[in-house]
């Protein structure tokens, strides 16, 4: 929150949302008399038409005559910061509550499925678990990658389960939510299939695409590619909870998920913390922390906001416009680190 403010001090978009545009876009005629200015229309991005401007035009005219004029905005009438008048789109209670319910479902299932004990209940019913051949229990990390072995801790080895925790899993209750919402708002049950498989066959690769990184995350980690780039890392010395950050953001960036960024970098920042003499908690906190900030320039993400809003093509326009404000955003945590790493009073929020 305070990167954040900080940020807000000093940069401000360039381009301002306001309700006139929105307006303008959906067709809402202005009638105080004033010209709307041209917009690109939401489809292919192309200019609105002499006709499109002529027909908005002629709603105007026919608002005037139904309408009050500039001088007293009467019912159904928003008065902008422009002196503007627009016409108000009033929406029934029902319309409403059927607008609310997929967010008020979604936000009651997600909490409910994040509750230990739900979760617990449900990995009860189902959640089988498989040991990977040729792999469980036969990496053992040694110093200084780990402490030095005591007869209390012992060194063990690594093991390598898969827990198909399909029922506990969050993204089942967000499918469960769309469902229960889907049949509120009068859909069918062979309209919510072809939906789930149009949208399964848009972000295909996108799945493809963050379950590689996600193995790639456990090929790091049980090959100890992981150690190796946290012994390298912890030559940065002093500068490492700020560089130790951007590497959290840079594994966000690559796999598209703050999850498989703590699957891929989490054991690396653990192990250069103790080599360093910071605490594993800090780091391990900082690489969640400055992963979040790049979530808005992983591939994965910006491939599926082009594809659910039909804007192919531009995912690169994109990366561009958010990279920077990605950059800086992780720059920022990466020095708040630093000072709960060293400077007091920062360190006192840090956990023991």
């Amino acid at each position: 929150m305070a990167a954040v403010a900080a940020l807000l001090k000093f940069w401000k978009p360039r381009d301002n949302w306001s309700r006139e545009e929105e307006n303008l876009a959906a067709g809402t005629a202005w009638v105080a008399g004033h010209e709307p200015t041209p917009d690109p229309s939401q489809e292919g991005n192309e200019p609105i038409s002499d006709r499109s401007r002529e027909g908005k035009r002629a709603k105007a005219s026919a608002s005037d005559r139904s309408l009050p004029s500039a001088g007293g905005a009467g019912d159904g009438i928003e008065v902008s910061a422009s002196g503007r008048q627009v016409a108000q789109l009033a929406h029934a209670r029902s319309e409403i509550t059927r607008a609310w319910t997929p967010w008020v479902l979604l936000s009651v299932l997600v909490f409910l499925w994040g509750v230990p004990q739900v979760k617990k209940s449900l990995n009860d019913v189902s959640a089988p678990k498989f040991a990977v051949a040729g792999l469980h229990n036969l990496v053992i990390r040694t110093p200084p990658v780990v402490p030095l072995p005591t007869p209390e801790k012992p060194t063990k080895p690594e093991e390598a389960v898969f827990t198909l925790n399909w029922l506990s899993a969050t993204g089942t209750g967000i499918l469960v939510s769309a469902i229960l919402a889907g049949l509120f708002m009068g859909f069918g049950a062979k309209e919510l299939a072809q939906t789930y498989w149009e949208t399964l066959t848009r972000v295909r690769f996108s799945l493809v695409t963050i379950a590689a990184m996600l193995a790639l995350g456990y090929v790091t980690r049980y090959s100890g590619s992981d150690a190796t780039l946290g012994l390298a890392l912890a030559k940065t010395g002093s500068l490492y909870p700020f560089f130790g950050t951007l590497l959290g953001w840079l594994g966000v960036a690559l796999t598209g998920s703050d999850t498989a960024s703590n699957v891929l970098f989490g054991s690396l920042q653990t192990i250069t913390a103790r080599q360093t003499g910071l605490n594993p908690v800090l780091m391990a906190a900082a690489n969640s922390s400055g992963g979040v900030m790049g979530k808005m320039v992983d591939a994965q993400s910006i491939v599926v906001a082009s594809t659910a809003t039909n804007w192919y093509g531009h995912e690169g326009d994109i990366l561009r416009y958010v990279f920077f404000h990605s950059i800086a955003l992780a720059c920022l945590v990466g020095i708040l680190v630093y000072l709960q790493a060293y400077v007091a009073p920062f360190t006192q929020m840090v956990v023991k």
